[in-house]
């Protein structure tokens, strides 16, 4: 994977809200730093973090009240000006957030003949108000619903290196990639439908569950197989390269953060009647066919078998 150092890092799609107070207390077990700095806190964090990993939300223990708030992205913006922008992690998420999104200005409408509504991801510290409640890094990346946007302390990188052995770069925009999925959902009502279908029908919510995360896992592939095709408001591509180790790269990591991956490495039983988010072989499955065809209309996860 190679970035196009003449890209022009689109910062007013983060909201950086790290160090802006909205850390500490939370539940959980937070994760340290972000962005550059220091990294601690993260003993014990398994079990914690992959529960809600990569997931459409948090549980309702995860929320204490609502209420989101305002960061300050001076001193992002200024790092990614600098020339040496693309060696900042932050810099670079977000040089994949705006490829993300890029890609979904033209591939919803071509797809689903609905218009796209940019969205920003939300970079904090320990953790964060939100209008679906208050959570901690303890949660992992996750997108609200009530307010459409995605939140992410970038310390989580660490976790998916050092935890769960999901190394290679390309995890980082897969999992940006996993989570503008759910946000594609919610600008179709994919989201709404599936809730009132969890509460209509509860014995299936967690294969509702499963179905939407999947979705989104082929969503994310999609943009995979077209991201050397997006660009920065200027027309300057954003990659000017991804390579298939990178692909394999992300396989991996969603193999290793399939619900009964996450099992055995908690040394828990498996039983696929609890899955929230799919087997390592479906998130794999399910990824590479969005990767494949390149379209997702494809991606019907509801329609039959996953």
């Amino acid at each position: 994977m190679e970035l196009n150092k003449g890209a022009r890092i689109d910062t007013s799609q983060i909201d950086d809200r790290r160090g802006s107070g909205g850390g500490g207390g939370g539940l959980g077990i937070p994760i340290g730093g972000g962005g550059g700095g220091g990294r601690g806190g993260i003993v014990g964090l398994l079990v914690a973090v992959v529960v809600m990993l990569l997931g459409g939300g948090f549980g309702l223990n995860q929320v204490l009240g609502g209420g989101s708030e305002q960061g300050d992205n001076t001193q992002l913006e200024e790092r990614c000006a600098a020339e040496n922008a693309l060696e900042q992690l932050d810099c670079r998420n977000t040089l994949y957030v705006n490829s993300i999104q890029a890609y979904w200005q033209t591939a919803l409408p071509e797809a689903f003949g609905e218009q796209y509504k940019p969205t920003r991801t939300v970079f904090f510290e320990q953790a964060v108000n939100t209008d679906c409640g208050r959570a901690d890094s303890g949660v992992g990346p996750f997108y609200c619903p009530a307010d459409s946007q995605v939140y992410i302390d970038v310390a989580f990188y660490e976790v998916l290196s050092t935890q769960l052995s999901a190394e290679g770069e390309f995890a980082q925009p897969y999992v940006l990639a996993h989570e503008y999925g759910h946000h594609v959902q919610n600008l179709l009502g994919t989201n709404a439908q599936v809730a009132r279908q969890q509460q209509r029908d509860p014995g299936n919510a967690n294969d509702l569950s499963v179905r939407l995360e999947l979705q989104a896992d082929c969503f994310a592939g999609a943009w995979a197989r077209n991201a050397t095709g997006t660009t920065d408001d200027r027309g300057q591509k954003i990659f000017t390269s991804i390579t298939e180790q990178d692909i394999a790269e992300a396989i991996d990591t969603a193999e290793r953060i399939g619900d009964d991956a996450i099992s055995k490495r908690a040394d828990r039983p498996v039983n696929p009647d609890e899955f929230t988010h799919g087997s390592s072989a479906q998130r794999r499955d399910w990824f590479n066919k969005g990767y494949t065809s390149g379209d997702p209309a494809g991606c019907d996860t509801f329609g039959g078998a996953v």
